[in-house]
């Protein structure tokens, strides 16, 4: 099989070929669109504008383009955040008299050493042995009511975000324990503590307006005219105090905006959340032989007075209410034991004391009992802080005009349904971490205490100082 021959002839014996010359861009374009139909056109004209566009964004947006400068920074939402920002806190160091010393001063005085023992939250309360769950048994103690100066200087200590360098501090703590000074009637250690602590540099910086102090008790112990009325102090009388440094205090005054109201100390101090969750499956599973407990007894100098009409109503109703007698200071420790007793028994817990605040108030919702107001002072206007926003939804409220005039207790509570009273128990129970303070120094894990949210508080509060102008000069140092 041969090739095929080829018809092309020698190009050497015919001589070279004219090239034909390349087309130039333009006919090239030119050819080409005019092969297309209006639909491509269309097609063609979007592509190339969105081309245009994404060039323009690329060049023009500073994240984006590439600089020789530095290297692209990360977006703010990538960047770690600082939980401690604008909440570190200074502790002060001060000269153990007005702490230390004033504690061991209480002890020698009153002969009541175990006051503060197991870090400061007191005796154990092995006689609730048989009335809460032995597996947390060991988180009960017979905690003193105005121990709150004490154990909030052990919390600060371990606070998360305490500092060291004062000048990186948001707002300063004070551990005075002014309480204690009252208590022992160290008045003049008062006087020396004001004086201590306006010459110091960082008090100097905002005449204390970014300082704050945890008083333990209730405000009015500290709003005496004279010190010798025979108890309490003029500290919130001091201008240096009353108009710059924010106070914690158990009751505070309503027309006080520098004043932080914050829960009792109850005798339950859970070691984590656990122990929370336990006791919540234990009162919600409570069964309960009583529509309400009352705690007191009358006041013979007070005639017709609200406590001596409530008694009354619940000795009338001995099946329906449930008594503990404290008159004559008869609710010690076996007391307190009849007091928790009683409160896990009953739906309701009627809430009437010496002042407008009272420690009954968070044993009661400690419970599970649902507490009974005669006045918006003893909870609503108090602890804002801890408690639901709507009064409803966890307690009673009866004026305490309308029980003087004969409004019948057991009438108004036994009104309400069972899916009612249990509602409202739900959400006692839900609010219940929030009126407690943990065993740990350093809290809970996961779950706010009383002293976290009153932190919070504090550093919401020192925040609308600033926002008033009520800083002070902040001169140089």
């Amino acid at each position: 099989m041969s090739l095929p021959i080829s018809d092309h002839r020698s190009t050497e014996l015919e001589g070279p070929k004219e090239q034909p010359k390349s087309p130039n861009l333009k006919s090239i374009v030119k050819s080409f669109l005019s092969h297309l139909t209006p639909l491509h056109h269309a097609f063609l004209l979007l592509v190339i504008l969105s081309q245009v566009i994404l060039v323009l964004y690329v060049t023009r947006n500073p994240k984006l383009s590439p600089s020789s400068e530095s290297p692209a920074q990360p977006s703010p939402e990538f960047q770690a955040v600082d939980e401690c920002d604008s909440r570190r806190i200074y502790v002060y160091d001060l000269p153990p008299m007005f702490n230390y010393e004033l504690k061991n001063n209480v002890c020698n005085q009153t002969n009541y050493c175990d006051r503060y023992s197991n870090d400061n939250f007191g005796p154990a309360a092995k006689e609730l042995a048989g009335i809460v769950p032995e597996s947390i048994l060991p988180a009960w103690y017979w905690s003193d009511v105005y121990s709150g100066d004490v154990l909030y200087h052990g919390r600060m200590l371990n606070y998360k975000c305490r500092t060291l360098e004062p000048e990186s501090a948001t707002a300063f703590y004070i551990p005075f324990y002014a309480g204690l000074a009252v208590e022992v009637e160290y008045h003049w250690r008062l006087e020396m503590f004001i004086k201590s602590v306006q010459e110091d540099k960082w008090w100097k910086r905002s005449n204390g307006s970014d300082h704050f102090i945890m008083l333990a008790r209730t405000t009015w112990d500290f709003r005496r005219s004279r010190e010798d009325d025979g108890w309490g102090s003029s500290f919130l009388s001091v201008p240096e105090i009353l108009e710059h440094v924010v106070h914690l205090s158990v009751e505070r005054n309503l027309w006080d905006d520098l004043e932080v109201a914050v829960p009792y100390p109850t005798v339950f101090h859970p070691r984590s959340e656990s122990d929370i969750v336990e006791w919540q499956s234990f009162v919600r599973s409570r069964q309960r032989n009583h529509l309400f407990t009352f705690l007191g007894g009358p006041r013979e100098f007070i005639e017709n007075g609200l406590r001596g009409v409530l008694q009354k109503q619940c000795l009338d109703e001995p099946i329906a209410c449930r008594q503990v007698d404290c008159y004559g200071n008869n609710c010690g420790v076996d007391g307190t034991k009849a007091i928790m007793a009683a409160f896990l028994d009953s739906d309701f817990c009627l809430q009437e004391g010496d002042a407008f605040s009272k420690h009954a108030v968070f044993e009661c919702m400690l419970a599970g009992s649902i507490p009974v107001f005669f006045s918006p002072e003893t909870a609503y206007w108090q602890y804002e802080l801890f408690m639901p926003v709507d009064p409803e939804s966890y307690s009673v409220f009866i004026h305490h005009d309308d029980v003087s005039n004969g409004t019948d207790i057991k009438r108004v509570l036994g009104g309400y349904g069972r899916e009612e009273v249990e509602r409202m128990r739900e959400k006692v129970i839900e609010y219940m971490p929030r009126f407690l303070y943990a065993k740990s120094s350093q809290g809970l894990e996961e779950t706010r205490d009383a002293f976290d949210i009153a932190i919070e508080g504090v550093l919401s509060k020192y925040k609308a100082h600033m926002e008033r102008g009520r800083i002070g000069n902040w001169n140089e140092i």
